[in-house]
C-alpha cells in the first residue's frame, strides 16, 4: 500500500473529485484545508511580522490510502486536472504505507 497526499488549489478539487469517481475500485479519499507557502524564487520575502504571518494562500489536501499498482493512475489524474504551468499548482508525493485495517473489519 502506498499513501499519496497532495496540495492543490480549491477551485480544482471538483475536478479531481469527478475524475476519480470514473475509476473503478477508487479506494476513496480525506480532504482538508491547508493554508501554506511556497518557494518562489524572485519573489521579495515579507518586509514585516504581519505580512509574514497572513502571506498564506488557501489550499485543498487530499490523502489517498491505495494498492501500489493504483499510484502512477491516481498521480497521473491529480496533475492532469491541477496543472496550470504557473506557480502555486502544488505538490504530489508518495510515501509507503507499513499497516493499513479499515475500522469496521
Amino acid at each position: 500500500m502506498k499513501e499519496i497526499k497532495a496540495v492543490i488549489q480549491p477551485q480544482r478539487l471538483a475536478r479531481v473529485r469527478e475524475a476519480f469517481r470514473r475509476i473503478p475500485d477508487f479506494p476513496g479519499m480525506t480532504v482538508s484545508r491547508a493554508e501554506g507557502s511556497g518557494y518562489h524564487p524572485g519573489k521579495p520575502a515579507p518586509s514585516d511580522v504581519k505580512t509574514e504571518l497572513t502571506d498564506y494562500s488557501a489550499r485543498v489536501r487530499l490523502e489517498i490510502v491505495c494498492p501500489e499498482a493504483m499510484v502512477e493512475q491516481l498521480v497521473a489524474v491529480i496533475r492532469e486536472h491541477c496543472h496550470t504551468g504557473r506557480p502555486g499548482d502544488g505538490v504530489i508525493w508518495v510515501t509507503p504505507v507499513e499497516y493499513f485495517r479499515r475500522i469496521r473489519e
